[in-house]
């Protein structure tokens, strides 16, 4: 007779996929619909649903979900701020790279390389706060002086120091990391 846990394991598999189909079936055509409805897209829409229910089925124990709709919600804002975040970054390298005149224009490998260096970026700077990050920013990219920065963000020198010197830890520690 086998033993008592590998009995266990394909009952509280099943049972997870019982809960994951039953929690597919009941939401997913809400959850679609409000997508679409937020994105104005229905492929967009069905991406990110689909997206939203791939990351459920990652989660440790779908069991002890309670509020299901607002779980879906949570995931799927975080899915579309994550999605518009890319495509601002990628809009507005693309514009620079418009900006430059024809025999600097990257190849489409580099280009690529560079999307994936500046989300990594993206994502180091994750860690600040938005005023942190506005400033950092900026200070490295536009060469503002911490005074202008202060008045855009209405607050003091010092602290726009602060915040820059938070975002330079950051990637010096990153750049150790690595």
């Amino acid at each position: 007779m086998p033993p008592a846990t590998s009995l266990a394991r394909p009952q509280a598999s099943a049972l997870r996929e019982q809960i994951l189909r039953q929690l597919f079936g009941d939401h997913h055509g809400w959850l679609l619909d409000r997508l679409r409805a937020r994105l104005g897209c229905r492929h967009d829409a069905a991406d990110m649903a689909a997206e939203t229910f791939v990351q459920v089925v990652a989660l440790p124990a779908p069991q002890s979900i309670r509020e299901p709709r607002a779980l879906l919600t949570t995931i799927a804002k975080r899915l579309i701020y994550d999605t518009w975040r890319r495509r601002d970054l990628e809009r507005a390298y693309l514009q620079v790279l418009a900006a430059q005149p024809e025999a600097v224009e990257p190849s489409p490998e580099e280009r690529a390389l560079t999307m994936e260096s500046l989300m990594a970026v993206d994502a180091l700077l994750d860690g600040l706060s938005p005023r942190a990050r506005t400033a950092f920013l900026c200070s490295q990219l536009d060469g503002m002086k911490y005074a202008d920065i202060a008045a855009l963000l209405g607050v003091s020198t010092i602290r726009v120091r602060q915040y820059v010197a938070k975002g330079l830890r950051l990637c010096c520690s990153e750049l150790l990391e690595s």
